[in-house]
């Protein structure tokens, strides 16, 4: 019997990091990537140099090639374009490809995501005043800060 191709995708990582580089590379993300390739599971993570070239396409295509993403939010997370660009993939492959998508809390309250409050807040007016921002992409940026949080996730306020 054929195999149909509307079953279950073939995906080629099991696991897409997505999080604020500044925030989390060197402390947080560090020691979860290491443990999960410890454990064989087969994560993308973004080289540093991706960043100063074309690399947004390859983050794209990585995070619809994933069958998990686990988005890190941080304290500096929204000043990220390139998150926030990220985010918004991730929740579409969640709707279209039914990727699982686990929200982190590393060292923020929830709340101030879903609400754009705090640290959200600033980065976001930054946004809606650059001259050169596409408003539509900001407002989908949003959007899908505003829902994230109402997944099932980790909070790390809750283990300190």
């Amino acid at each position: 019997m054929a195999s149909s191709s509307s079953s279950v995708p073939d995906w080629k990582y099991d696991v897409f990091l997505n999080f604020r580089g500044e925030d989390t590379r060197r402390t947080f993300i560090g020691h979860l990537y290491k443990a999960l390739v410890q454990n064989s599971i087969n994560t993308f993570i973004d080289a540093e140099q991706l960043r100063k070239g074309n690399g947004l396409s390859q983050l794209l295509t990585a995070i619809s090639d994933s069958r998990l993403s686990i988005v890190v939010f941080s304290q500096n997370y929204a000043s990220s374009t390139w998150c926030l660009k990220e985010l918004v993939q991730i929740l579409q492959c969640m709707d279209q490809k039914k990727q699982i998508v686990i929200p982190i809390f590393y060292e923020v309250d929830p709340s101030h995501v879903r609400k754009i409050e705090g640290s959200f807040e600033k980065a976001f007016s930054k946004h809606e005043h650059d001259p050169n921002a596409d408003m539509e992409e900001v407002q989908r940026w949003r959007s899908a800060l505003q829902r994230a949080p109402n997944l099932c996730g980790w909070d790390s306020q809750n283990y300190q």
